[in-house]
């Protein structure tokens, strides 16, 4: 063979049909902190550059949700090079961070403040949680603290039982 690689597998396809774009693993467990810590947002806006996992409109704030490997992070895992296939998976790779910085400035050119959160970092969930509090401030709709009930588990006033 002259330097093609071989053909994929239909075991592999099957593997990559699976990747999601949306409503990942890492996803959801940014999405259920944060509802937890109070704050309400808004997923995938279309009308903004790269789609963000997480909109909240009022505050200006988007976060972004990354996997270490698909967006390049530099930590082991994202600065890890794909063994096979690399004349596939190295422009792709470099494409998908190319495209995240272009996303990036776009949003900052519009007044948004943007958060990334890396797969890495989402293990060590109390640093993640000031992380995110740190970066969108008081939670509530009004801006002066959590929703009633939301981060301790007891009822809201008016969604208390009755009788």
């Amino acid at each position: 063979m002259t330097g093609l690689s071989p053909p994929v597998t239909p075991q592999r396809s099957r593997m990559m049909r699976a990747v999601r774009s949306k409503n990942t693993a890492l996803e959801m467990i940014v999405r259920r902190l944060t509802h937890g810590l109070g704050y309400r947002y808004r997923l995938h806006r279309k009308d903004l550059p790269g789609r963000p996992d997480l909109v909240f409109p009022s505050r200006r704030k988007i976060i972004f949700v990354h996997g270490c490997w698909w967006h390049q992070h530099d930590c082991p895992h994202g600065r890890r090079l794909p063994a096979a296939r690399r004349e596939y998976w190295l422009p792709k790779l470099s494409g998908n961070r190319r495209r995240d910085q272009v996303n990036l400035r776009r949003l900052c050119e519009m007044g948004w403040e943007v958060l990334t959160v890396w797969e890495c970092e989402v293990a060590d969930r109390d640093r993640l949680r000031r992380r995110l509090e740190c970066f969108l401030g008081a939670a509530g709709a009004t801006g002066r603290g959590p929703v009633p009930g939301s981060a301790t588990g007891d009822p809201a006033p008016d969604r208390a039982r009755r009788g």
